[in-house]
């Protein structure tokens, strides 16, 4: 019932800053709570960063936090990863998640938490 799309990945010099965008499908999109995570080459899938269905709690990975910001506009249905003072080392392919939480305050870090995927945009962070 929800269909997601990421976008805006590309080239970034390190220091510089990107901006994600996750367009989820429709009328339940208020409802959902919403992860970003990412996958290196040759490594595991990793958590990046989530937020609640009504917006008010967020978590981010150690890796990530003072840098990344996630929020959402439940008006656009869009999540959004923005991405300040990046490193080559956050170079990777970016998936946006979604699920239905039993409350407003769910917050999942796992890709096991989430049942809607979106295919991934690249982010690469040259030296």
């Amino acid at each position: 019932q929800v269909q997601v799309v990421e976008s805006g990945g590309g080239l970034v010099q390190a220091g510089g800053s990107l901006r994600l965008s996750c367009a989820a499908s429709g009328r339940t999109f208020s409802g959902n709570a919403m992860g970003w995570f990412r996958q290196a080459p040759g490594k595991e899938r990793e958590f990046v960063a989530a937020i609640s269905r009504d917006g008010r709690n967020t978590h981010s990975a150690d890796s990530v936090k003072g840098r990344f910001t996630i929020s959402r506009d439940d008006a656009k249905n869009t999540v959004f990863l923005l991405m300040n003072s990046m490193e080559p080392e956050d170079t990777a392919v970016y998936y946006c998640a979604a699920t239905v939480p039993w409350t407003s305050s769910y917050i999942g870090t796992g890709g096991s938490d989430y049942n809607y995927w979106g295919q991934g945009t690249q982010v690469t962070v040259s030296s």
